[in-house]
């Protein structure tokens, strides 16, 4: 189905607008959020010191804490179907186009899988060097209590993370950038910004290591044209950060 079927071309102003309003409602409001949490941590003092809490209870009562903590990973990934709706809408492209499917999922779990590792130790790289800097805040990755539904919870995050920031930030907005004749290197670094910023809470080590993943993550799709390699190799750091923590973190001194 052409974009020609829903009804005339949009114009640049109506792309800009559509790219607004899905950022404002997701990735973009975070980010905002990110840089108000970051000022706030520095007027209280030395980065190194504080502690960034990921994976938070949201009700010291067990039912409504799970009910919380499902209904808030669900509720997150509604932005995402408003991009798709619209950027099919828009410019044609779909789930199919951006690579948001099941085709090839042997070869995109491979290729995720390599990509994941090849990130998790520079990801890991950068939050030590951003702790020995004092420029990065130690990160608690988990803290949900000890619930028979706490790890399956924090891989639900794990998926929610990953489709959010790849499906926006790689197949979203690199099909609106090239709608709207953006050069490919004013998309990836546009991309890789944003991504740093929304991690900015945590702090610059957190930052600088987004960007950079950001980059290499663009390119990557760029290049190959499929979004699921992104989404898993993001769901898999996420989710061995999350249940590592949860699992062993306090006992090997992870987040201190």
């Amino acid at each position: 189905m052409s974009v020609e079927e829903f009804g005339p071309s949009p114009t640049r102003k109506i792309l800009k607008f559509e790219i607004v309003v899905v950022l404002a409602l997701s990735l973009g409001q975070s980010a905002v959020y990110s840089i108000l949490s970051f000022a706030d941590k520095l007027t209280r003092g030395p980065l190194h010191e504080q502690t960034t809490s990921l994976n938070n209870q949201l009700s010291n009562r067990e039912f409504f804490d799970f009910s919380y903590q499902l209904l808030d990973i669900l509720f997150a990934l509604v932005p995402v179907l408003l991009a798709l709706y619209l950027m099919k809408h828009s410019t044609g492209r779909g789930v199919r186009e951006i690579g948001f499917d099941l085709r090839t999922p042997g070869k995109d779990a491979l290729f995720g899988a390599g990509l994941f590792l090849a990130m998790g130790l520079g990801t890991l790289g950068v939050y030590a060097a951003g702790r020995a800097l004092g420029i990065t805040t130690a990160i608690s990755a988990a803290n949900l209590g000890d619930y028979w539904w706490s790890v399956p919870v924090l891989l639900l995050s794990a998926v929610r993370h990953a489709v959010l920031e790849e499906v926006l930030m790689l197949g979203f907005l690199f099909t609106y950038a090239k709608k709207l004749n953006l050069g490919l290197w004013t998309t990836i670094f546009g991309s890789a910004v944003i991504r740093g910023s929304y991690h900015l809470y945590q702090g610059v080590g957190p930052m600088i290591g987004n960007m950079l993943m950001g980059v290499v993550f663009g390119w990557v799709y760029q290049k190959y044209g499929r979004v699921m390699p992104l989404v898993i190799a993001h769901f898999l750091l996420d989710a061995i950060g999350f249940v590592g923590y949860a699992l062993i973190g306090p006992a090997i001194g992870i987040g201190n």
